[in-house]
């Protein structure tokens, strides 16, 4: 697969489009500060705290990524002990919507597995397998996830036909036999109100430890940004806004050599992924070991988690030689970013399922949930996959 290389003919990019770059997030990174401050962030932080929570963590990301890849450029001492500093001021500020949005992932994914989200079913179906392979015929009663029979109270629900088709062989001059006739069966539809109860019950139990573990976030975080720690952080990033400290090497220094060695870093990773596989969908190779009582993170997931950091660091180095990105570059990364969060809503999901004395509906539910969860991941890998090879080929 040809990968596209930079134009020879672009001119170089001097180091003080750098410093104007970190100047500038280093003024956001303030005035996100100040409104942080004004908007205030107790235990029932405003929209506006939560906003400018995410434009800190947004303008930290961008300077320690402009540390990292323009390094040669910078004062050595003084980007590699800011570097560290504000990737954990990042960190520290990311747990809190993680909980939140993997929470709110992992919810509507229950309600869409226990049949809440409606969807098109057919109206007949003709059985095309005899009665031994098939098993015994339906009885018209649903089974929940924990294996229960729906109540009663659900056939006044609205039901949908169901037709099945026994063959039996019969003289072709003989009248049609009963056997020979549509079986229509009334079987009730799905209560999609309501979840069942292993849904209900596993839904209950990851709510307490997502909030439990956001809560815990929130006050670290709060924490966080009292310490002492981060106002020396905010003391060297309100320098940075007025002066950045450039090494003796930033004259006549050209910054695209090292964008573009940011760039082939992506592309050896990437080369080290698994993309054949990754390129048939339904492969089930994220599902390996994924049932696995280790509670360890999934061996697969730490290199494609690596690639979306460099790819990551590659559009922040763009940033600074204020060159677009490719459509499809940014296609990949919201594919990594879908990756991400669902092997980490896998994660959260076999955590809960490891929670000692729950009832076997709520396991069973929990491990469908995790199941679903590992087949984003999948599916998030095969889009990455195709938007990696269009732009690589230049495509759009």
């Amino acid at each position: 697969m040809a990968q596209r290389h930079p134009d020879p003919t672009a001119g170089p990019v001097p180091a003080d489009a750098l410093a104007g770059y970190l100047r500038d997030r280093a003024t956001e990174f303030l005035r996100a500060l100040r409104l942080h401050r004004e908007t205030g962030a107790g235990a029932a932080a405003s929209e506006d705290s939560v906003e400018a929570a995410r434009a800190l963590r947004r303008a930290a990301r961008r300077i320690s990524a402009g540390l990292h890849t323009f390094q040669p450029v910078l004062d050595p001492g003084w980007a590699e002990a800011l570097r560290p500093e504000l990737a954990w001021v990042s960190g520290t500020l990311a747990q809190e919507h993680a909980c939140t949005a993997r929470l709110n992932q992992l919810l509507l994914a229950l309600h869409r597995l226990s049949g809440a989200a409606p969807f098109p079913a057919p109206a007949r179906a003709t059985a095309t397998r005899s009665p031994a392979a098939c098993g015994p015929p339906s009885d018209g009663r649903h089974r929940a996830v924990d294996g229960t029979t729906a109540p009663a109270r659900r056939a006044a629900t609205v039901t949908a036909t169901v037709t099945t088709t026994v063959p039996e062989p019969a003289p072709a001059t003989a009248p049609a036999a009963a056997s020979d006739r549509a079986v229509v069966r009334a079987v009730p539809a799905p209560d999609r109100g309501n979840l069942t109860v292993g849904a209900a019950k596993a839904g209950a139990l990851l709510d307490r430890q997502l909030t439990l573990a956001r809560t815990r976030a929130h006050s670290t975080a709060l924490q966080a940004l009292g310490s002492s720690r981060f106002h020396a952080i905010a003391d060297k990033v309100a320098l940075l806004a007025s002066e950045v400290p450039l090494s003796p090497a930033a004259d006549g220094a050209d910054l695209r050599p090292m964008a573009d060695a940011a760039h082939e870093r992506l592309t050896d990773a990437v080369t080290a992924l698994p993309l054949l596989t990754a390129g048939s969908p339904y492969n089930a190779e994220a599902l390996i070991h994924g049932l696995s009582p280790d509670p360890s993170p999934h061996p697969q997931d730490a290199a494609w988690h690596q690639v979306r950091l460099l790819l990551r660091l590659h559009r922040y180095a763009r940033e600074v030689l204020r060159t677009a990105a490719h459509p499809c570059l940014l296609t990949a990364g919201e594919a990594l970013d879908r990756h991400r969060d669902a092997s980490e809503a896998a994660a959260a999901a076999a955590q809960a399922a490891r929670t000692p004395r729950i009832a076997p509906a709520t396991a069973y539910a929990l491990g469908v949930l995790h199941a679903d969860q590992r087949h984003e991941v999948e599916a998030a890998r095969y889009a990455f996959q195709r938007a990696w090879q269009k732009e690589a080929l230049g495509t759009s």
